[in-house]
């Protein structure tokens, strides 16, 4: 069912890898002093730098096709275990991108940015737990008939 609390977890999920792209800011470059916000790592020169919004709006589509799925309780939780890995991915990335950023000493501070998929995986686990949960109700009716 779709008001269930697993589609407030990965709506919300879908909120911060897709909503918040535009807000918040991966780090400040000291000598300009000018955010780096998550839209403008499409300009960046290396590859990986291009694949972090990649990874950030693919995280929210399929946060948001997997509340779709509401009837098909398998292919959400898988769903949801695909996303576990997209924001894992992702974390491990913005770990490297901010542990070799040319001239380290120009980055002064980053920023909540890059908290984001620790917050997405968790939402997505809490939803992964209550489709689990709602999984094993259903079965366990089931064996009742």
């Amino acid at each position: 069912m779709i008001q269930r609390i697993q589609t407030i977890y990965l709506f919300l999920a879908g909120l911060l890898s897709g909503g918040l792209t535009l807000l918040v800011k991966l780090w400040i470059q000291a000598k300009e002093n000018t955010p780096i916000y998550i839209v403008d790592l499409f300009a960046g020169s290396s590859v990986f730098e291009k694949l972090v919004p990649v990874l950030f709006f693919a995280s929210a589509l399929l946060s948001i096709v997997t509340i779709l799925f509401f009837k098909n309780r398998q292919l959400q939780f898988v769903l949801g275990r695909l996303n576990l890995l997209i924001n894992l991915f992702l974390l491990g990335l913005l770990i490297y991108l901010s542990l070799t950023l040319s001239g380290e000493t120009a980055v002064s501070e980053k920023g909540i940015g890059m908290l984001i998929p620790v917050f997405v995986i968790l939402l997505v686990v809490l939803a992964n737990k209550a489709i689990k949960k709602d999984e094993d109700l259903v079965k366990s009716v089931d064996r009742l008939r």
